[in-house]
Order: structure tokens, then C-alpha cells, then sequence
């Protein structure tokens, strides 16, 4: 059985004796993780949760990690980037210009539920490091990271 990047981060393969009751640590698991620590971290700051993992339908659309209300009103889509390592520029460096306007297509998309739409702003919460790893995770609460143009 093969597994792609996307599936399995960085854990060895399961031997006979210790694969029995121990679960594999996948990017999945890693994300969902990093987007509760975004979540909680945003909350204890006052913003309120709304909606999250929210996607446009159809092939090629975009995905929020995260909306949330701020105090004044502001809808605030939150883009989660976690990466363990500085390597490769660490998690900032992860957010395309690609990545943004697919980010902007999804924003849209949830917006045309309004007749008004609030004022919004883009975003990004990045979570450098690991559980795993000596000094553990930090998080950088990056305000209006980009913008819809």
C-alpha cells in the first residue's frame, strides 16, 4: 500500500508490534489540530467563530480554513498555515498568490448570501512547530495578510 505526502506526514512504518493500537500521524490530523489551536487562540482575542473549513462547490473552487466575527462587525476569513520546520521559508512563505486568489473565490462565494455584505478582511494565522518537538508550537496571528485585489 502506497501513501501520498498529503496522507501521511513523517511517521515510520508501522511495524507488526507496534503498529497494534497506535494510530498514524497524518497531515490531516496535523491541520485539524493547527486549525483548533487558530480557533481557540482567535476566540480567547474576542473574535467569534462562524463557519469553518467552508468551500465553493465544483473542482478548482477555493476553501476558508475559518470565519470569524470580529467585535466591530468585520467578517473575517482566516487562512491556517502549519508548518513543523523553517525550511522552505516555514509557513508564511506557503501562501501563494494562488493559494490567496482561490482563498478570495471562496470569500466571494460565501458573501453572496448577503444582501449587505460586512466589511471582511483576509486573515492569516501561522503555527510553526510541533507537539512533538522541543518548545512546542507558536502561533503568529497575521491581521489583514492580503487583500480581495
Amino acid at each position: 500500500m502506497w501513501f501520498s505526502r498529503k496522507q501521511v506526514a513523517q511517521s515510520p512504518p508501522p511495524s507488526s508490534a507496534s503498529a497494534a493500537g497506535k494510530e498514524q500521524v497524518t497531515t490531516k490530523r496535523l491541520g485539524d489540530a493547527a486549525e483548533r489551536a487558530a480557533r481557540d487562540y482567535l476566540v480567547r482575542a474576542g473574535l467569534k467563530p462562524i463557519a469553518s473549513n467552508y468551500r465553493t462547490p465544483g473542482r478548482g473552487g477555493g476553501e476558508i480554513d475559518l470565519i470569524m466575527g470580529a467585535p466591530d462587525g468585520t467578517l473575517v476569513f482566516v487562512e491556517v498555515r502549519q508548518r513543523s520546520g523553517q525550511s522552505h521559508g516555514g509557513a508564511a512563505a506557503s501562501i501563494s498568490a494562488a493559494k490567496q486568489q482561490r482563498i478570495v473565490l471562496a470569500a466571494r462565494h460565501y458573501l453572496m448570501r448577503f444582501a449587505s455584505p460586512p466589511p471582511c478582511r483576509f486573515d492569516v494565522v501561522l503555527v510553526q512547530g510541533s507537539p512533538a518537538q522541543p518548545g512546542g508550537v507558536s502561533l503568529e496571528w497575521l491581521r489583514a495578510a492580503f487583500d480581495a485585489s
